[in-house]
């Protein structure tokens, strides 16, 4: 019976100790990505105007951005790849193929930026606004350091606003649909705001003038989407 008794407790022990151990795996390992998915806008084509018209936002949207989506796919497929979070593929990019770099960041970027935008005037947050402070002197220094960022990048790229493993704001701008996330940049860290000065973006109502089509992008950042990327970067 001693024996018995003694079986059953060390057999429980033993479960205990091994559900504990999946819990931690399952916590460190979440496995909640279900597959790189085409995203849907939550506004309208035209739901930024004046800022950003209709059929720029249409045809950047469903030919520009879902060109980076498919060749991405294809070029994946096949490869484990298909079931990788970008985060994890840009963390080793230097491995992989110029179509999956070129196609992977501009799925990414720019799902990014579409949701770093809003029809909706939408105040900073307190807490992000004094992290950029802290950060970058004054909100105005930050915002001429981003917009020099965006106007001085040549040809095509981005501007980006990113947290570095120090967990401290930084501007940088990456060439062609390359991103901080990625092995092959030098100001590396995790995105909280991007900007797309590809001519795409911005041609068919601003012509040549980036200037003002960067001027208009502080009118419709959604400063809430961004503050969360922010708190999810720190961690």
């Amino acid at each position: 019976m001693k024996l018995k008794g003694y079986l059953k407790k060390s057999f429980g022990t033993a479960m205990i100790i091994f559900f504990a151990s999946t819990l931690v795996i399952t916590a460190s390992n979440p496995g909640n990505f279900e597959g790189h998915k085409f995203p849907e806008l939550k506004y309208a084509y035209n739901a930024l105007e004046p800022y950003i018209d209709a059929q720029t936002m249409e045809i950047h949207y469903t030919k520009h951005h879902k060109a980076y989506y498919t060749n991405f796919m294809t070029a994946a497929e096949g490869t484990d790849l298909l079931k990788t979070p970008l985060e994890q593929i840009f963390a080793n990019i230097s491995k992989q193929s110029a179509t999956i770099r070129n196609n992977g960041g501009g799925f990414y970027n720019h799902n990014l930026f579409w949701e770093n935008l809003t029809p909706t005037k939408i105040e900073i947050p307190a807490s992000l606004k004094s992290a950029i402070e802290k950060d970058f002197g004054s909100f105005d220094a930050f915002k001429e350091l981003f917009t020099k960022a965006a106007m001085t990048r040549f040809g095509s790229g981005w501007a980006w606003l990113s947290v570095d493993k120090n967990g401290k704001l930084f501007v940088s701008s990456t060439a062609n649909q390359d991103n901080p996330l990625m092995d092959v940049v030098e100001e590396r860290g995790t995105p909280v705001l991007g900007l797309d000065v590809w001519e795409h973006a911005y041609y068919l109502k601003y012509q040549n003038k980036r200037a003002d089509y960067v001027t208009i992008f502080w009118n419709i950042i959604d400063w809430n989407v961004v503050n969360d990327r922010y708190k999810a970067a720190k961690k």
